[in-house]
């Protein structure tokens, strides 16, 4: 792993070696060994080798010396090097290395009935693959569930239980111990494609966190009843009044698409198990069901409320639809000037009222966490074309800026020396 500059493709050399971190001594290092490390990391190619503790001292063991690679090994340890744990020196003179990709891995489920179940697929330069399940395991399913905001991992099926992928399939080993907050963090043996059977795929059900979603009784992600997960236990929705704005939070909440039908089951699709939610209110614009008005009763009296069901236009793909936002001039991937795609054309956003429950929105509708920081006076550089938003008014629970209060569209009166920007975490 690199460590010291909260970046996965740069930053101070650590192995793990009898169940402890340590770093190498930079008596010997070169850029050579740094192209293993980047390569071995699925980072790319080496940029710049590091001697003197540039990215901090470590602590613990020293656990590799004399450093020799010819650049074509897959693990660091496959380098001719010292015995473990013999060096000459301290840690003022560990290893670092800059890797050319600057952006982590990706991980998603695929084909699963839930957005916490599924196949385990893997973004490596800009192309997704299955990952093999030889050597996938409850720990590693673990940190998956956990890193997808899903919960704990329930099980992991046999392999091909989600289905065939299409793209190369990777047979990456993690060595999790089911502690880490992502996969990222656990030690890894890259071993690049396969010859795994695309029927070996790894797969996790997924618990989903206290709050998620799902459509029963009608075998498709996207349509039936909605049940939701409450304390481990997944548990009925029931409404005597639910409407299209219930079931547009339910389809947005499930990345489902556009609600075209909010329903009651009939009889023999009618949920048995306990009642958690009941009396949902929402104005359609809500991010998650739960942010909507609601009650939760112990249960729920005869004859007046009864379940509830969605139809939803289908599974939703990001960069599909004519509204899609990103950021620009980018500090990593969750930092830049806001941009949003209207009408054909990307434009920019009005620094006016810009505040840090507008940014919140755009770093949840980007999948970059929480805002910790916004920025104005195109601190991000100028943008060009349109000015498509100004003086917007998020309240922060919006799904996406186009649902928060603002001027028509291309309303404005700024330049682009106002365009805003986030930061997120």
């Amino acid at each position: 792993r690199l460590e010291g500059v909260g970046k996965r493709c740069a930053g101070r050399v650590e192995v793990k070696h009898e169940g402890q971190w340590g770093t190498v001594c930079s008596y010997g290092w070169d850029i050579k060994g740094a192209a293993v490390v980047c390569k071995q990391l699925g980072c790319g190619s080496a940029l710049q080798a590091f001697w003197s503790a540039e990215f901090g001292r470590g602590s613990g063991p020293i656990w590799l010396s004399s450093v020799d690679c010819q650049g074509t090994e897959t693990d660091l340890s496959e380098c001719n090097h010292e015995e473990w744990g013999k060096h000459y020196c301290g840690h003022g003179w560990d290893s670092g290395v800059i890797c050319s990709s600057k952006e982590s891995t990706r991980f998603r489920l695929v084909n699963g009935s839930t957005v916490c179940s599924g196949r385990v697929e893997i973004q490596v330069q800009g192309t997704w693959g299955t990952l093999c399940d030889s050597h996938w395991d409850i720990s590693d399913a673990h940190v998956l569930c956990h890193q997808l905001n899903c919960g704990f991992a329930e099980s992991i099926p046999a392999g091909g239980h989600f289905g065939k992928g299409t793209g190369p399939v990777w047979r990456d080993t993690f060595h999790c111990d089911g502690t880490e907050t992502n996969l990222e963090q656990c030690p890894v043996t890259a071993l690049g494609v396969s010859p795994c059977s695309p029927d070996s795929s790894a797969g996790v059900f997924c618990s989903g966190p206290s709050g998620s979603l799902r459509l029963a009784d009608r075998g498709n992600r996207c349509e039936g009843r909605v049940e939701m997960l409450l304390h481990r236990m997944w548990v009925r929705v029931l409404d005597d009044q639910w409407d299209l704005n219930d079931a547009r939070v339910v389809c947005r909440q499930l990345q489902c698409g556009e609600a075209e039908q909010a329903y009651n089951p009939p009889k023999p699709e009618r949920g048995m198990g306990p009642v958690g939610l009941r009396r949902v209110q929402c104005a359609g614009k809500e991010a998650r069901l739960t942010l909507c008005n609601t009650s939760l009763p112990a249960a729920a009296p005869a004859g007046i409320a009864e379940d509830v069901g969605v139809v939803c236009s289908g599974e939703f793909l990001p960069g599909a639809g004519s509204r899609q936002v990103r950021l620009v001039h980018r500090a990593g991937r969750c930092a830049g000037r806001v941009e949003i795609y209207y009408n054909g054309t990307w434009g920019t956003i009005c620094d006016d009222s810009w505040d840090l429950l507008d940014a919140t929105v755009v770093c949840r509708q980007l999948g970059c966490g929480v805002a910790v920081d916004l920025t104005g006076s195109a601190h991000y550089k100028e943008g060009s074309g349109k000015i498509w938003l100004d003086d917007v008014n998020c309240s922060g629970d919006e799904a996406a800026l186009w649902d928060c209060p603002a001027k028509p569209w291309g309303q404005h009166n700024c330049r682009h020396g106002k365009d805003a920007g986030v930061v997120c975490s």
